[in-house]
């Protein structure tokens, strides 16, 4: 059956567990080099990227990246007039199978980059892998969570943990920046 070998997730969070400010604009302070050096490599390797409409990865090959673009605007699959490679997708009108194949995506991982609704959805789908890097000392009041059920007592650990996940070691991204990743798995 078409679709992705596995579904590997990449998301850098505040203190307390937003990806960005209200306006979806991510705070110099969580732009790290570092993790953004892990996060290209795992798009390279990756077959496809899904993401919200507003999440953006950038770096030298995003133009060359096949990608869905989860959006609610489309009944199910269309052309994305914004880019040759992408494909709108409506989960609710296709399934990720079919996105899949009529996306000419190659067998692979599907790497998951956000924004909060993304994420939430691939959680009822089901992570194989969830690259959680965090930016020690930054806090986003009022700032766009990385899952929408993250809020006072709930952290972004808490939910990959209800959802069957488990952490892997922390690892030292940038030690001047507080960077640091934990890699959650099945």
């Amino acid at each position: 059956m078409p679709g992705p070998k596995r579904i590997e997730a990449y998301a850098i969070v505040s203190d307390d567990g937003m990806l960005a400010d209200a306006n979806r604009h991510i705070p110099d302070s969580m732009q790290i080099e570092a993790d953004q050096k892990f996060f290209q490599d795992g798009l390279d390797r990756a077959a496809a990227i899904v993401q919200g409409r507003h999440s953006y990865e950038g770096g030298p090959q995003a133009a060359e990246r096949l990608r869905l673009v989860m959006t609610r605007r489309i009944d199910a699959l269309a052309p994305d007039p914004a880019h040759a490679k992408s494909l709108l997708w409506n989960p609710n009108g296709a399934t990720l199978e079919q996105a899949w194949t009529r996306l000419g995506a190659r067998d692979g991982a599907l790497a998951v980059i956000g924004g909060p609704e993304v994420y939430e959805h691939f959680l009822r789908v089901g992570y194989d892998i969830f690259h959680l890097s965090r930016a020690a000392g930054v806090r986003v009041p009022g700032g766009r969570p990385v899952f929408p059920e993250i809020g006072p007592g709930r952290t972004p650990e808490d939910v990959l943990a209800r959802h069957g996940l488990k952490p892997g070691p922390r690892r030292v991204l940038d030690a001047s920046a507080g960077a640091t990743l934990v890699t959650w798995s099945r």
